[in-house]
């Protein structure tokens, strides 16, 4: 596969980080996103480079839709981006009765807002090749729902109806776009959160996914090989749903 550059959003993470890992092992040009942890995002892009592959790391903020404009024009300049992961997301959970408006708005613009933000002023440099793949990262509590996220399961879910109309929008350009929804996946905060036993009762496998397997099934998806899957969302759950 000819080598392609890819933008994967808050790849400081740890399954954006695997994901920006993988991509990069698969021979693309790997642009490394971060805000809040900007630094980390510039360590994995070195990381990267220290293993022969190729990564740039950059520093926006994708609620905000100039800054990003900004950042992306300038990523185009050296040419069309040809594979976007939106990975970035947040948490701020809470049941709904005493959820504030600033935790259910944080969560949504970060998830939604992002996406738009970011996805958009690369569609028509990516129409113009006639070749892309567009990768939401999404999570089953938005496929089932979750207790104390509604914020959240509300903003993955809106991913699933955004990306299935615009896959039908740049599907005879070449472009595929999809959603990915994780279960539990092992990171610090799912450890802290979860114990085996919990893990055990929610899971069918009986074990938490790794990063590494989310990040094999996107690789897939950008594979020429997934040419013809669009408008999916698919989970890697371990059997939750």
């Amino acid at each position: 596969m000819t080598r392609k550059r890819a933008l994967v959003t808050g790849a400081s993470g740890v399954i954006g980080a695997a994901i920006a890992e993988r991509l990069a092992a698969d021979g693309h040009a790997v642009i490394v996103h971060g805000y809040r942890n900007c630094e980390q995002a510039e360590a994995l892009a070195r990381r990267i480079r220290q293993g022969g592959q190729s990564a740039t790391s950059v520093c926006f903020d994708i609620t905000d839709a100039q800054k990003a404009n900004d950042a992306l024009a300038l990523l185009l300049h050296q040419g069309p981006i040809q594979i976007v992961v939106n990975n970035a997301g947040v948490h701020d959970d809470a049941p709904m009765v005493g959820m504030t408006g600033d935790q259910w708005k944080t969560v949504i613009e970060l998830s939604l807002h992002g996406f738009f933000n970011v996805t958009q002023p690369l569609l028509l440099p990516m129409i113009g090749t006639r070749w892309g793949r567009i990768i939401s990262i999404s999570s089953v509590a938005a496929v089932i729902g979750n207790r104390g996220q509604t914020n959240y399961a509300a903003a993955k879910a809106g991913l699933h109806g955004a990306s299935k109309s615009l896959a039908r929008e740049v599907a005879s350009r070449g472009i595929t776009v999809n959603v990915v929804a994780p279960g539990l996946i092992e990171s610090p905060s799912v450890n802290a959160m979860f114990s085996q036993e919990q893990i055990e009762a929610l899971v069918p496998m009986k074990r938490t996914g790794r990063p590494e397997e989310v990040a094999a099934l996107v690789s897939f998806l950008v594979s020429e090989q997934a040419g013809y899957i669009t408008g999916q969302v698919i989970g890697i759950n371990g059997g939750m749903v």
